[in-house]
This record gives structure tokens, C-alpha cells and sequence, in this order.
């Protein structure tokens, strides 16, 4: 008979809005073992799996003293109408403030109310619904008597509650037409209303609304009836599929899954579900805004603010981690829930979207996150996308999780014209022929081979028109790249730099056409792969150079480009202004380069470029860059904060009238 073996979640800490697919262990009747899923649809042997989602509520504990605190003392929107008498007890070692039943006006209306709070003392009970970091000092005790989930009634300060009652005070109306299971008992306690004083407040939901989305929709409140009591535990079902995504009303709540047998033809379970509980589920720490800096007298732009005029674009370049590649054993300093790609994949998102850009260059891009999630996402956000999977000469596992460049673009700023894919293979297998000895061939594909791209996008803009030509085409190519990221392989980097922008120039050499090449090079400034963009040559005597076992880079005269290629974050260097300063000390003094855009805990420096075409287009603004000290309170990235081990430039650009080119 089908058997559960064993349920399991990547991370045992759920967080909004991140979702949670556990792993179900299976044994099929035939004794095999796997972790397909047996739907009703499609049942095995007359059985399938019922999946059920619960959230924790309510968890009764001994009982205790409740007083009374006025709702205008904790909300300064509030006028009192009655006089009220104010003092203070101690009960086992917590305070508790008290108030008569008061009359409050709202700007609205009039609300007859019980104001119920706790005020607890620094014996930590409970985390605030709000800020769950944070330890609860007030209860609501109206929640409890409306059957508002009970941590929901937690906050942490006066302050916090004031300013979340226009949210909270619906909390209370939703729940008032649930009933009241232990309204006797709670009437002896708080007492009723009574006509010459107050008159309470039922708002009454219709069936529709206060009825419970179970496939995890949109509905904002939990089913009115309990499903589960086990001893002092009260659990309310949310959820009846495999996959469960916490929303903000599970903040503070602990989640429990269960999977059980069930036979097809009685709809019975067959033996015990197999539970698992999450920690409490938690909010998604969001990155710290970034603002846009202003090249020119260095203006800040907010990220809705930014420069509207005619002829600029933004540009964003970000390696955001392929999940291959975040291994708890690499990154074991951030926590696992926020190394999980659930989580990680969310925040990224987030992240991305705020920026904006109107092309955005990604790399560690794998192909299943590609199709499945980053398409799909950024679709909805106006873009188009563009993908080139790194080449399997070398990988050797699955296939979908192999990483690789992505390209996005705005549909209402810019249309795809043409699509260049770059295969460092190819080039190796080319070069090898051409100049490698039939003896030393095997020998140099093997260190020439990694599986590296590029990818080239030629796009036009639909709105801006060429300064210099109104009625012409304004056509741009953007290329994107992850260069091998091996430290002893400094030919290789330098070869495919230079075999990338070789290929570059023929493009620029059919087309007068602006140009920007952004990535993760995997090399410092000041590197020879660097001084080539940057410089357009490298000296003979860099000792990077030194590096060459196959010759492939003499002679070194070869080693230039005709690109007049400029790195936009240098930009901050020639600024002056307010707020200079403070973004200059983030740049290298010698190459004018950012400090760092890699920071893990083995090493911190740049990797990460925007390069452009000087001669057909100037810098207008740029995303600020961080300070070491902000990103080492979490030792390094990835952290829950910044979901990459790589930061996020960002680059606006206005295109000028061309120069000559050099």
C-alpha cells in the first residue's frame, strides 16, 4: 500500500511570500521509493495524498488578569468624551495599566469600545505582530474577544500600535461576525456594554466574504471555524495543496503541514498523517533603498524621481547568484532560510523591480529559474527577455540548472532588432586549430574550454531619436557577459575579454551605433582583462601577461581595441559638488574603479562593470554604491538583507552626437 516515509522542508523558517514545497518521501506499493505526487486525479493502487495546511493561533496558557488601557492614550487621532480613571497593578511580576470603559471619536465615526490592553513587563511572552524582531509589551485584549488571532494582539510599543490601528481596528470588525465560542465566560470577565453607556460593535461579513480561501488566495482572514483542538492548541486550516505561501496574517504564527493516505473510494485516511512544524513564519527583510545620484553637481534622485527628459535610459548589471552555486558550505555565515532560493529568488525580484531600468543585464541566470520564474515575473512588469545558457562541454550535471546570461528590456522603450550569441567554446575550438599544435590541442582546449558566453542585443529605441538626425533609426547594442571565474586562469579571462570585443568591433564597424558592455568580468581593476576594456590596450610589461602556457596572447601588440569604451561608475571620480566626497571614497584613487561590488567573506573587490561608448553617450546618473561596514553587520554576502554575493550597478545614460571614433 502506498506509505509516506517521510516530509521534510528545505528550511524549516517560513517567510511571506516566499513558497514552501515540502519534500514527501514515498513508498509505492511495489516497494520503490520516490517523490512523485499521487493526486486524486490520478491515484495509485486506490490511493492518493491529501495535503493540508494549518496555522497555529491560538495557544490557551494559564490564565491571567486582564486590565484596561484607553484607546486615545495610544492614538492621538482619538478624542475622549468620557471622563476615565487611570491607575496602575502589578500582578506576578508584570504591569498591566487599567482605564473605565471610554467613549473615542473617530474622524469618521463613533466607536463605543472597550479599550483592553496588557502593558507586560521584560518577562518576554510573545513577539510583536508588526515587527516580530521585536518583543511584545501591549495585548489587545479586544482581539481576543472578537477571536482575532491572538498574535495579532501583540505589539511592541505604544507608538506601533497607534500607528497600525486603521489596519488593526478592521482585524476586530472582520472577526466580530465569527461568534464567540467562550462569550459567557469572557462576559463575566470584561462585562457587557450596557444601554446607558456604550453599545458594541458587530460588523456583520457577508457568507462570501468570510469565507476561507483554502488554495492560499487573496482572502485576508482566517476561516471562521476552528479545525483542530489538541490540548491547549487551536489550528485553523489555510491551505489544501502541496505548496503553501505565507502571507503578512501569518506573521508570528507557527505553520504545520500535513500529508496523508487516503483511500480513493471511502475518501478516508488511511493510518496517521505525517506533520511537520515551521518555526515562526517572518517577514521579508527588504534591501535598504539605494538612491540615484546625479552625475552633474550631484543631485539625489529617488528611484520614482529620476531624470524623464528625452534621449536617457538605465542600464542595471547584476550577478545574482545562480542556486547551483549557494552552497550552505560556501556561504555557511548567512542563515539557510535566507540562502534558500524561495526566499533569495522573492527578495532578488524585489529588488530588481524597484530599480526600474530600462535594460537589465543578469548573470548566474539558470535556465530553469530563467523560463520558470524571471520571464514570467518580469513579464508582468513590461519587459522582454533574452537568454543564453552557458555551453555543458564542461558541467556535467543537470542540464536545466546550467547558468548563463539574460537580457531584459522595457517593451514600451525598446524593441529587439538582432541577437548575437557568443560561444567561448567555439573560439577555443577555432584558435586551437589555427595556431595550437595537433600534439598540445587536447592539452589547450582543456584550459581553454569553460563554458563561458556572451550575449549581444542590438536594440532601437521606440521613443528617442538620434540628436544629430531626427528622422534616423536609434539603435543600441548592449552586450552581456560572465567571464571564467577561475583566479589562476588569467589568459583565458583575457582572451575571452578581448575575443568578446573583437567581435564587438565588427558590429561597431557596420553600424554607427552606441554600446555597452556589462558583466561580471571576474577581474580587479587594474587587471589586464580591466586595462583592455578600459585603456583599449594592455602594456607589454603587465604581469598578468605572464600567464600565457599556450602563447595564445602574443603578440602582445595584438592585445588592443578600437572601442572607445569608458567604465561609467568612474564618473563619480570627475564630479564635484555636494556629496562628492562621500561617493568618492568609495571608488579605488587609482583606477577610479568602485572598492568593491563582491563581497564575501574570503574576499571583497570589483568584478562587476558597465562600460560605454564615450563618444555616443554620457553618464546622467548612478545607483550610490555601499559601504563596507552596512554589509559586514551580516560578516559578508549573501545575507537576508542583499540575496547576491554581488551588489547591483546601475548606470543612466543620454545619448550624445559621435564623435570620431579612435
Amino acid at each position: 500500500m502506498l506509505s509516506v516515509l517521510r516530509v521534510h522542508l528545505p528550511s524549516d523558517i517560513p517567510i511571506v511570500g516566499c513558497e514552501l514545497t515540502p519534500y514527501v518521501l514515498l513508498r509505492r506499493p511495489d516497494k520503490t521509493v520516490t517523490t512523485d505526487d499521487v493526486p486524486e486525479a490520478a491515484p495509485l493502487d486506490g490511493h492518493f495524498l491529501r495535503y493540508k495546511w494549518l496555522v497555529l493561533l491560538v495557544y490557551h496558557s494559564s490564565p491571567f488578569l486582564f486590565f484596561f488601557v484607553t484607546l486615545s492614550w495610544l492614538i492621538p487621532e482619538f478624542q475622549c468624551v468620557r471622563a476615565f480613571e487611570f491607575h496602575v497593578t502589578k500582578v506576578k511580576s508584570e504591569v498591566y495599566l487599567s482605564i473605565d470603559p471610554v467613549f473615542l471619536l473617530s474622524f469618521d465615526m463613533c466607536l463605543a469600545i472597550y479599550g483592553r490592553y496588557r502593558v507586560q513587563s521584560d518577562k518576554k511572552v510573545a513577539v510583536c505582530s508588526i515587527h516580530p524582531s521585536e518583543q511584545a509589551t501591549l495585548q489587545c485584549l479586544g482581539c481576543l474577544k472578537v477571536k482575532v488571532p491572538v498574535a495579532k494582539s501583540y505589539h511592541c510599543t505604544p507608538k506601533c500600535f497607534s500607528d497600525a490601528w486603521q489596519h488593526h481596528r478592521v482585524l476586530h470588525d472582520r472577526a466580530a461576525s465569527s461568534g464567540n465560542e467562550n462569550g459567557n465566560e469572557e462576559e463575566e470577565l470584561f462585562g457587557r456594554f450596557n444601554n446607558s453607556g456604550s453599545g458594541s460593535i458587530t460588523t456583520t461579513l457577508s457568507s462570501s466574504a468570510s469565507s476561507a480561501s483554502l488554495t492560499n488566495g487573496s482572502a485576508p482572514v482566517y476561516p471562521a471555524a476552528i479545525t483542530q483542538r489538541n490540548g491547549g492548541e487551536t489550528w485553523f486550516e489555510v491551505g489544501r495543496s502541496k505548496t503553501y505561501t505565507p502571507t503578512a496574517d501569518d506573521i508570528g504564527h507557527v505553520l504545520k503541514f500535513e500529508c496523508a493516505v487516503v483511500d480513493a473510494e471511502t475518501k478516508l485516511t488511511v493510518g496517521h498523517a505525517s506533520t511537520l512544524l515551521t518555526s515562526r513564519v517572518i517577514p521579508a527583510p527588504s534591501p535598504s533603498p539605494r538612491r540615484i545620484i546625479h552625475v552633474e553637481g550631484m543631485g539625489h534622485l529617488d528611484a520614482d524621481a529620476r531624470l524623464t527628459s528625452s534621449g536617457t535610459f538605465t542600464v542595471l548589471s547584476y550577478n545574482i547568484l545562480s542556486d547551483s552555486y549557494a552552497s550552505n558550505d560556501l556561504y555557511n555565515y548567512c542563515p539557510s532560510w535566507a540562502l534558500s532560493w524561495p526566499y533569495r529568488r522573492q527578495n532578488l525580484l524585489r529588488e530588481i523591480v524597484v530599480y526600474r531600468a530600462d535594460i537589465i543585464c543578469l548573470q548566474e541566470v539558470q535556465s530553469d529559474h530563467y523560463e520558470e520564474f524571471f520571464s514570467p515575473e518580469l513579464d508582468k512588469h513590461g519587459y522582454y527577455g533574452l537568454y543564453k545558457r552557458k555551453t555543458n562541454e564542461v558541467y556535467s550535471g543537470n542540464i536545466n540548472t546550467i547558468d548563463g546570461c539574460a537580457t531584459f528590456f522595457r517593451r514600451d522603450r525598446f524593441s529587439h532588432v538582432k541577437k548575437y550569441e557568443v560561444e567561448f567554446n567555439k573560439a577555443a575550438q577555432s584558435l586551437t586549430d589555427a595556431v595550437i599544435p595537433t600534439t598540445q590541442k587536447k592539452t589547450a582546449l582543456n584550459r581553454l574550454v569553460k563554458d563561458n558566453v556572451a550575449l549581444i542585443v542590438v536594440l532601437e529605441a521606440k521613443v528617442n531619436q538620434p540628436v544629430d538626425n531626427p528622422g534616423k533609426r536609434q539603435l543600441l547594442c548592449v552586450a552581456n557577459t560572465h567571464v571564467n571565474v577561475h583566479h589562476d586562469l588569467k589568459d583565458v579571462k583575457l582572451w575571452q575579454v578581448h575575443t568578446l570585443l573583437k567581435g564587438l568591433e565588427k558590429i561597431a564597424a557596420s553600424a554607427d551605433i552606441p554600446m555597452l558592455v556589462c558583466g561580471d568580468f571576474n577581474s580587479v581593476p587594474g587587471s589586464a582583462p580591466h586595462a583592455l576594456l578600459a585603456m583599449g590596450k594592455v602594456d607589454p610589461s603587465h604581469p598578468d601577461l605572464a600567464v600565457d602556457p599556450l602563447n595564445i596572447l602574443r603578440p602582445h601588440s595584438k592585445l588592443v581595441h578600437q572601442l572607445p569604451l569608458v567604465s561609467a561608475y568612474s564618473s563619480f571620480a570627475r564630479t564635484v559638488g555636494l556629496g562628492s566626497e562621500q561617493h568618492k571614497r568609495r571608488l579605488d584613487n587609482v583606477t577610479n574603479e568602485p572598492l568593491f561590488t563582491n563581497v564575501t567573506r574570503d574576499f571583497i573587490g570589483s568584478l562587476d562593470y558597465i562600460f560605454y561608448t564615450a563618444d555616443s553617450l554620457v553618464v546622467e546618473s548612478l545607483l550610490e554604491l555601499l559601504d563596507e561596514e552596512s554589509l559586514r553587520k551580516d560578516t559578508a554576502l549573501p545575507s537576508p538583507e542583499w540575496s547576491s554575493d554581488h551588489i547591483a550597478l546601475l548606470a543612466e545614460f543620454r545619448c550624445c552626437k559621435n564623435r570620431s571614433r579612435r
